[in-house]
């Protein structure tokens, strides 16, 4: 079977200290850098940096709700774009219940222009298959209407990129929906790399994507999986095997989450 394109993501840290990174990924692959509030504007961009050099897209995150002040946002993107030459980034909420700063959601942070003040027109939002601990899946649906609509008045070139989950018939049956709701917008479905069960049940856990801990719990039942961890394949081959049938779809990449490492996430997308 042909393969859909993949994107992957890394911590700041791991995109300026990796020994690994030359070389791991295709040319050209959207590696996405992580923000979880504690990097400064200058690592990111060294990372973001580091990773182009490599020959790779740098996607980094901008976490809305834990980012400060309109000056220290601007900061970032100049930096990001005049001094790692960035063009596509992923704005998305953030997930703190208490935002951080002055801003308390993607479209905030959107509507300040600034992406398109510094020539970044590439922006991933996210997407949510199996709603979220903060909000359900109608809150979900009318905020990416909200996107759809900045990307329809704006230059933006907008794609959503979701939450990982293993429900694969769940995660197509909720692309192929959109449309329906209003957006059309190409998707890059999550999917977890391989990694023990146990990590993923934590992670899974965390993100508040409940069909998906049920998928885990049963299949902690099977030995062999607990022996051999967990392989994305049975999540990913329908979700190919679904846009391929479809080229005129939704589905149009995965990302991945690679919580048993990026080097094994490598291996596995070979």
């Amino acid at each position: 079977m042909a393969h859909l394109p993949a994107s992957i993501e890394i911590s700041p840290k791991q995109a300026v200290e990796s020994t690994d990174l030359d070389g791991l990924f295709p040319a050209g692959t959207r590696v996405y850098i992580t923000d979880v509030g504690t990097d400064s504007a200058e690592t990111i961009t060294a990372g973001a940096k580091r990773v182009k050099d490599f020959g790779y897209a740098a996607v980094p995150h901008f976490a809305s709700r834990r980012l400060t002040t309109r000056g220290a946002l601007e900061t970032r993107i100049s930096m990001l774009a005049n001094e790692a030459g960035v063009n596509d980034v992923l704005i998305i909420g953030g997930g703190l219940e208490q935002q951080a700063g002055e801003f308390g959601s993607t479209m905030e942070v959107l509507e300040t222009q600034f992406f398109d003040k510094y020539g970044i027109n590439q922006m991933g939002v996210a997407g949510h298959p199996e709603g979220s601990p903060d909000f359900d899946l109608a809150t979900a649906e009318d905020a990416l209407r909200l996107k759809q609509a900045f990307a329809n008045r704006t230059n933006a070139d907008m794609r959503v990129v979701t939450q990982f989950g293993f429900d694969s018939e769940g995660f197509i049956s909720w692309a192929n929906s959109l449309s329906a709701a209003g957006v059309d917008m190409p998707v890059h479905l999550g999917v977890a790399g391989p990694a023990k069960l146990t990590t993923l049940v934590k992670f899974a856990a965390m993100c508040g994507v409940g069909n998906s801990i049920q998928f885990l719990k049963k299949r902690a039942s099977a030995i062999t999986t607990l022996v051999t961890g967990f392989n994305p394949d049975e999540i990913v081959n329908p979700i190919e095997a679904s846009a391929l049938s479809n080229p005129e779809g939704p589905i149009k990449q995965i990302h991945v989450f690679p919580f048993g490492g990026m080097k094994k996430s490598a291996e596995w997308l070979v």
